[in-house]
């Protein structure tokens, strides 16, 4: 095992998304108790062609790619673990992301800028205005988060998300991937897309304090804008300081997001762990890394396989 590129995924609903470099894998806890795995296709190109080494840039396509994936395995998931009435897709499931994303913008860029606008001509400085407005900004984020960690469904899927990152580390370290050898993983890991949400506040007061008082709407208006240069930055930073996290100036960078992720990667019970792993296996055979064909009944693959966009 072991190859340089980097493996990643999400939780979905009672199960884990993995993707590799030209396949992605879902594998879903059934009613029936059985382990339904489910595999697409990826744009190749995107994960290793020329995108894929064009700093920034690569960061923007590649989150726009991983929230249409998100809805793709969601949407997987609920055909297995809810059925398939419960599935969203096409138009629809475009229209509630869009949705989504508009909410997430209003709530966590537009309303701290507005609230911190408010109050801007009162204060000594702008510098002391956007940090009042990053304060709001995180504590809304950490609030929302921590909020939605009471509903017991989320809080199954923030364990999955947790047997998502055992199981990687796992790879990564080379160990084998087992229930009783996952297990003693970590469920915080340095590429987690929450660490992305932490990062875009800090870059967020770094790169919009000096543009100095603005009136309300242009202020507003700027952290709408340019939300995809923050976004780009962000990833580089993210992957730059999982690239180097054994040196002590990387593992403090990172310390603050490993800390978030206490909040939304919990400890996972070992049938999650399970799920997890024949999730990884199915990209890993799809991609050749790994060898043989998988036999257990429990995981078998009853009506799935590659889908087209």
């Amino acid at each position: 095992m072991g190859k340089p590129f980097n493996y990643g995924g999400q939780a979905v609903l009672e199960g884990v998304m993995m993707r590799g470099s030209h396949t992605m894998a879902v594998a879903v806890r059934a009613p029936n108790g059985h382990i339904v795995v489910k595999t697409e296709p990826l744009n190749e190109k995107l994960y290793t062609g020329p995108i894929s080494r064009i700093p920034f840039a690569r960061g923007l396509m590649m989150l726009w790619d991983a929230l249409g994936l998100g809805i793709k395995a969601l949407n997987m998931s609920a055909d297995v673990a809810m059925g398939e009435e419960a599935s969203l897709s096409g138009p629809v499931a475009w229209g509630t992301m869009i949705v989504g994303l508009g909410l997430g913008v209003g709530l966590f860029m537009a309303l701290p800028s507005l609230l911190a606008g408010l109050v801007a001509s009162y204060l000594p400085s702008e510098w002391l205005a956007s940090l009042i407005e990053g304060i709001i900004r995180l504590l809304l984020i950490v609030g929302y988060i921590w909020a939605i960690t009471l509903l017991p469904d989320i809080k199954r899927v923030f364990a999955y998300h947790g047997a998502e990152h055992k199981t990687i580390h796992a790879y990564e370290a080379g160990a084998e991937l087992t229930v009783e050898s996952v297990r003693s993983f970590t469920t915080a890991h340095t590429r987690c897309g929450t660490a992305f949400l932490l990062t875009s506040v800090l870059l967020t007061f770094l790169l919009l304090a000096p543009l100095g008082q603005l009136p309300l709407a242009w202020r507003i208006a700027s952290r709408v804008v340019l939300i995809p240069a923050i976004a780009g930055i962000a990833y580089e930073f993210i992957r730059l300081t999982a690239r180097f996290i054994d040196r002590p100036w990387a593992r403090v960078l990172a310390t603050p997001n490993l800390a978030l992720q206490r909040l939304t990667a919990r400890e996972p019970d070992d049938k999650m762990l399970e799920v997890a792993i024949k999730a990884l296996k199915a990209v890993l055979r799809s991609e050749g890394i790994l060898e043989g064909e998988e036999t257990d009944e429990a995981s078998a693959n009853p009506g799935s396989g590659s889908t087209a966009d």
